[in-house]
């Protein structure tokens, strides 16, 4: 029978391998750094001016914050889900050269590779969520250490619980073209149905919120998950929440529960 320790040695070994070769890869670093400069400098900047407006010529958007700051926790999520979700792509090339294989067939429990390689991405995906926390003062945020300490704990639930979704992703995608374009249309729409570019504004009653708004996409809003892990990072990061705040941690947990239950049944099949 193998001794626990031994066992955490092989978790900490596949979790060293997927670190050691996300560093080796120069691409994913670099678009872990200009996607988040991009969305910041080009779309938050842009649309910085026109975040404000009324309706009924009445009732004003009264969020107290700009453009940027209510961007910025956005960013984070969308950085930590393109490279939790392309993880996956390892999953991939581990099944189609024979590294997979070769570990499944050895003394460790198929749960614990799993955890693994999940920890690993998870990991990664955290230190590029982390990259734009260093953009904080470039959009007038300021984070103090407790701050810090509970957004990177949601942030890697987060990250713990897209990179199992990608692992899902990867067990009925077998091809790398077909995972990278089949991702994108779940990345995007994920995203941008998710109220991280635009608000549902608080001060609205629920009849001028179906007016201002299509009522399909408040629908979608609504039951998108990653529209609470962005609200769950925006009340920490500065302080507003669009929704319950208990909503946000229990849906990031309930997130990661599930899909590492879903990864590992088809990790099982493999």
């Amino acid at each position: 029978m193998t001794s626990p320790i031994i066992l955490m040695r092989g978790v900490y070994g596949v979790w060293l391998r997927e670190i050691m070769r996300a560093t080796r890869d120069r691409g994913q670093m670099i678009g872990g750094v200009s996607r988040p400069l991009i969305w910041l400098l080009i779309l938050g900047v842009g649309l910085n001016p026109y975040f404000r407006g009324e309706v009924y010529g009445e009732v004003r958007y009264v969020i107290p914050y700009t453009y940027l700051q209510f961007l910025f926790p956005a960013v984070i999520v969308l950085n930590i889900m393109y490279t939790s979700i392309q993880f996956a792509v390892s999953v991939i090339w581990d099944r189609e050269f024979g590294f997979l294989r070769e570990v499944l067939v050895s003394p460790m429990p198929r749960a614990l590779i799993l955890l693994g390689k999940v920890l690993g991405g998870s990991t990664v995906a955290m230190i590029h969520g982390g990259l734009v926390l260093i953009l904080a003062r470039f959009a007038d945020v300021t984070l103090s250490l407790e701050q810090m300490a509970m957004a990177l704990g949601l942030m890697f639930v987060l990250a713990f619980g897209l990179t199992c979704f990608g692992v899902v992703l990867a067990a009925r995608v077998r091809s790398f073209e077909g995972f990278g374009v089949f991702s994108n249309t779940i990345i995007l729409p994920l995203y941008f149905t998710s109220s991280s570019v635009f608000p549902l504004d608080p001060a609205l009653t629920r009849t001028q919120t179906a007016t201002a708004y299509p009522e399909w996409l408040v629908f979608m809003v609504q039951i998108n998950p990653i529209t609470y892990a962005v609200d769950a990072l925006r009340g920490v990061v500065i302080g507003f929440n669009q929704f319950p705040a208990i909503y946000g941690p229990a849906v990031i947990f309930t997130m990661a529960v599930v899909f590492f239950i879903m990864a590992l049944i088809d990790f099982g099949r493999s």
